[in-house]
């Protein structure tokens, strides 16, 4: 099983609040004590907490129901029940959680970033609220309210300063490899990446930003073939995206515009970001032959060439990386 899980659905429920109390004062130099019950507690909420430890939704993944506390019934002496403890479900920076209608609760953008999900049912008003002039002594109390319950679904979306964005074999795997310390699997056939990994790229003056290998995509990926919505997702939230074109392409210009195309029928504000275009595997690569191919491409998109074997043309390509970031 991978390590690496974006998806999840649970059930939740909020706790019921707890039930006035229709205690009445009985003392003895008190004759008339009156109502003198308290309200209930409200019931415990079902809360969505961001954590910046954490980078998978795994943890989450056997997890079927979720309940929390109900809130303890009110007392004497006016006093007003405890409310039922909260739950926390803690989720990795990028996470959105949805109800069972698809409509979006919330999401998490930063560490300790806290949003509730269900709200606990309100606690029971006691016999002390219901007292009038007519009705001195208020034998009845107001029961809690049940809390909110259903299906909660969390989606996430890396969050990355940089997304690589090619078909299988492009080479993005080697790339990332080649320029930060994660170990992605890398083999010669389609879809050896079937989950996102993450690297720290290490920069100039110990600076850094994370690029994100994301599984590659196919013709008709918008329309959900391959690995469909579940890569175009996660290019989303990346700030900047880095098309890699395979030097061994038989029409680079072209595949870049089939790549551009996908992003554009999954979301046209994609589009709006800003993207470096490089090629890939330079290393099979002579001076004539990079002309060539930098011919295909208009003057304002010009692919940087490099290769992530050999580390030809890295240092220009996180120079350029750095400069999209922070010019």
């Amino acid at each position: 099983m991978s390590n690496f899980v974006d998806y999840v659905k649970i059930h939740c429920k909020s706790g019921h609040g707890g039930a006035g109390s229709a205690h009445l004062r009985r003392e003895k130099y008190i004759p008339k004590g009156g109502p003198d019950g308290g309200d209930g507690g409200r019931g415990g909420h079902i809360i969505m907490k961001g954590n910046g430890n954490e980078w998978t939704l795994l943890p989450l993944r056997y997890t079927r129901h979720v309940k929390a506390e109900r809130g303890e019934n009110g007392g004497k002496n006016q006093l007003t029940g405890a409310f039922g403890s909260d739950i926390y479900i803690e989720v990795p920076v990028g996470t959105i959680a949805k109800n069972e209608e698809g409509e979006i609760i919330g999401e998490i953008l930063e560490d300790g970033q806290e949003i509730i999900l269900m709200h606990g049912g309100k606690g029971g008003l006691g016999n002390e609220h219901f007292k009038s002039s007519t009705n001195q002594t208020p034998r009845y109390a107001q029961p809690g309210l049940p809390g909110e319950e259903g299906y909660i679904v969390f989606e996430l979306k890396i969050l990355a300063d940089v997304g690589l964005v090619g078909f299988p074999n492009a080479g993005k795997s080697t790339l990332l490899a080649s320029v930060s310390a994660a170990k992605p699997k890398i083999a010669n056939y389609a879809f050896t990446t079937l989950t996102p990994n993450l690297g720290i790229v290490d920069y100039r003056n110990y600076k850094s930003f994370v690029m994100a290998d994301i599984p590659g995509i196919i013709e008709g990926a918008a329309e959900g073939k391959g690995l469909g919505h579940r890569f175009l997702r996660h290019i989303e939230r990346n700030s900047i995206l880095l098309f890699l074109i395979p030097a061994d392409s038989e029409n680079h210009f072209q595949e870049f515009k089939i790549l551009e195309n996908e992003l554009k029928e999954y979301n046209p504000e994609l589009l709006d970001k800003d993207f470096i275009i490089s090629i890939s595997k330079s290393d099979l690569l002579d001076d004539e032959l990079k002309k060539e191919i930098a011919a295909e491409f208009p003057e304002n998109k010009q692919p940087l060439f490099f290769s992530g074997v050999t580390g030809e043309g890295l240092v220009e390509l996180k120079d350029a990386i750095w400069k999209q970031l922070h010019g």
